[in-house]
């Protein structure tokens, strides 16, 4: 039987609500690779650093895109708002940080939530890489009142090339923007999924409880 120290050890993750973030990464890393694999034994994109959204735009690759991305919107919205919850009660012993500032960052970070949710919902090609590469951007805003986090390099590269593209050959004029760009993306995306990471050592110390009143007809 395993000592007390060794079951501490072995449940690092389960107090308080520090699965949820954990889950976060989890499932929207699992997303974004899942999606990528099955479009590129697909044939639907090239196997060197294509866009994420490219990923998920064909069927099947599409179905499985949106409906794990819908998930971690989900999840990310349940994400924020535990956080706010938490700077709430923070502020009660502590001026930790604005009223006003907590909710302005939970106010961004369901917006980002709720475009997460748009773009996996209505996948077409088009202006949909400029969306997400802009959701990217406004989650970032909404961390850095509490953290300190972001990166517009993508945007700066993205906006340097045709967003309607999907099949791109080196020879290509803009190829090298493509490529920096896709690279850009990948890297904010996966750097913004990681960073919730950071959460779990709070979220530990946090336990939620639903309370439930029946009130009876007069």
């Amino acid at each position: 039987m395993p000592g007390a120290g060794q079951q501490r050890e072995m449940l690092c993750f389960m107090p308080g609500v520090a699965a949820v973030p954990a889950l976060l990464v989890g499932w929207s890393s699992a997303a974004f690779i899942i999606s990528y694999v099955i479009a590129v034994l697909a044939g639907h994109v090239e196997p060197l650093v294509p866009y994420i959204s490219d990923t998920g735009t064909k069927p099947p690759e599409s179905g499985i895109f949106g409906f794990m991305i819908n998930i971690s919107a989900l999840l990310g919205a349940i994400t924020m708002y535990i956080r706010y919850l938490i700077i709430e009660k923070q502020n009660e012993s502590l001026r930790f940080v604005r009223s006003s500032c907590n909710v302005f960052s939970l106010c961004i970070g369901l917006m980002g939530c709720t475009g997460m949710g748009i773009v996996a919902t209505f996948q077409t090609t088009g202006r949909r890489h400029s969306f997400l590469l802009l959701l990217h951007a406004q989650h970032n805003v909404a961390i850095i009142f509490s953290r300190l986090t972001g990166s517009y390099h993508v945007i700066v590269f993205a906006s340097r090339i045709s967003m309607t593209k999907i099949d791109w050959t080196p020879s290509e004029k803009d190829y090298t923007y493509h490529f920096m760009s896709a690279i850009c993306e990948w890297t904010v995306a996966f750097g913004f999924v990681f960073f919730f990471l950071t959460f779990i050592k709070d979220f530990q110390r946090v336990t939620l409880r639903i309370s439930t009143e029946i009130h009876e007809d007069s």
